[in-house]
């Protein structure tokens, strides 16, 4: 067994040799498929050309359909059986975008992409223009001043929220950096450590093996008199103590395909009967949430089977089920007594990737809640039920352990 493999318990043999290659790309028929996905788009909408951007890091879109994540800016040019062009930045960043992005004709922008990027479509007579992703005002009215154009993000959402074969593997490896994360941080998390250090210890889990952090989202607070009743985004220097409960979500990403693991522990000491309860709720609504999922099932089956959690007098603040991979995606659901808007008017469908996570709080009398779990991970829907795409166990474990 390799190091990797030790490390990364659970992770299939035959995904290895994707962590060893030394910028690893989808197979030419995944690009094909999604190629052709995105020529059926525009299709659908009489587009001649898609742009399909990332500008100041924001968008994932062009990796999508180039490998190239998109660094700073890149505009790419998208036309059925032409070749991709991409103007991107910065010009210490072009010769790796030129090798990632194999097939396209990658072009350094001169600090004046979306200018070269307008060039390039009216050499091309381009007349209506898609375009995929986000782009500052003055940009899209420069577009908007040459060529009829139209948002086409809805319909890229559609095309990610069915996950490919390959693409479920990638999440596989996601989700082991993740279970990694995990397990570094119930075993080595002390008294006297911070909150910073804690996140240290996930990060160290995955770095090393080629994952990269999303977020690490982790609440350390008294189980006598807690102040956290969900993990806060960003970590503060407050210093763990004996009697503590800490509560986390992880993702580390794969190359834009992450896991979501959320799980509750405690340092040295038992739960509480207020954390016991909240926890055996969380498991307890997980499970009937996930007797749910399956290929057809209706937004209300899923929101009737969280119904445990006022029963008990309980809550949640974040959200119970959202999509995930690509982006966060519909069915975005909470729970009776905290919806997350308007019930989106959809099923599951088959090969979704969604994140189950019951982060049941307290509702305190001046109805602030006190205290919270978090349990979840993510599972991809089946054609009759799910599979999780994680190997760390479930449980309310304690600091110190190995899981």
């Amino acid at each position: 067994m390799t190091t990797a493999a030790g490390i990364l318990a659970g992770l299939e043999p035959r995904l290895l040799p994707i962590l060893a290659q030394e910028y690893p790309r989808f197979s030419a028929a995944e690009y094909a498929r999604r190629h052709q996905a995105l020529a059926g788009v525009m299709g659908k909408h009489d587009c001649d050309h898609v742009l399909v951007v990332t500008d100041h890091r924001t968008g994932n879109a062009p990796q999508w359909v180039t490998g190239w994540p998109g660094t700073v800016e890149a505009y790419v040019l998208f036309k059925p059986g032409e070749q991709m062009v991409m103007h991107m930045e910065w010009h210490n960043h072009f010769p790796l975008g030129q090798k990632i992005a194999e097939g396209v004709d990658v072009r350094w922008g001169q600090h004046q992409g979306i200018a070269k990027t307008i060039e390039e479509l009216k050499r091309r007579g381009a007349r209506r223009v898609g375009i995929i992703g986000p782009l500052t005002a003055p940009k899209y009215r420069q577009l908007e001043a040459m060529f009829d154009m139209v948002a086409l993000d809805a319909d890229y959402t559609r095309l990610r929220m069915i996950k490919s074969a390959e693409e479920i593997d990638w999440l596989r490896i996601g989700a082991a950096f993740s279970d990694a994360g995990l397990r570094a941080l119930v075993a080595g998390t002390r008294p006297g450590m911070d909150e910073r250090e804690l996140a240290a210890l996930v990060e160290g889990a995955y770095i090393k093996h080629g994952g990269t952090t999303m977020i690490h989202y982790i609440g350390v607070t008294s189980m006598q008199r807690p102040h956290l009743y969900v993990p806060p985004q960003h970590p503060s220097p407050r210093k763990v103590q004996a009697g503590d409960v800490v509560s986390c979500e992880l993702s580390a990403y794969w190359w834009d395909y992450p896991g979501q693991v959320l799980r509750t522990f405690t340092v040295d000491a038992e739960p509480t009967p207020q954390y016991r309860d909240l926890h055996a709720v969380a498991e307890a609504v997980f499970d009937a949430v996930t007797g749910i999922v399956r290929h057809g099932a209706t937004m209300t089956e899923i929101i009737d089977a969280t119904a445990l959690i006022e029963e008990k007098g309980y809550t949640v603040c974040d959200d119970l089920m959202h999509g995930f991979g690509g982006g966060y995606f519909q069915p975005i659901i909470g729970s009776r007594s905290r919806m997350a808007g308007v019930l989106p008017e959809m099923r599951l469908e088959e090969n979704m990737t969604v994140v189950v996570q019951p982060n049941v709080t307290t509702i305190g009398a001046d109805g602030v809640p006190r205290a919270g779990v978090q349990v979840g991970e993510l599972i991809r829907v089946t054609r009759d039920g799910f599979e999780s795409l994680h190997r760390v166990p479930r449980g309310c474990f304690r600091a110190g352990s190995i899981i």
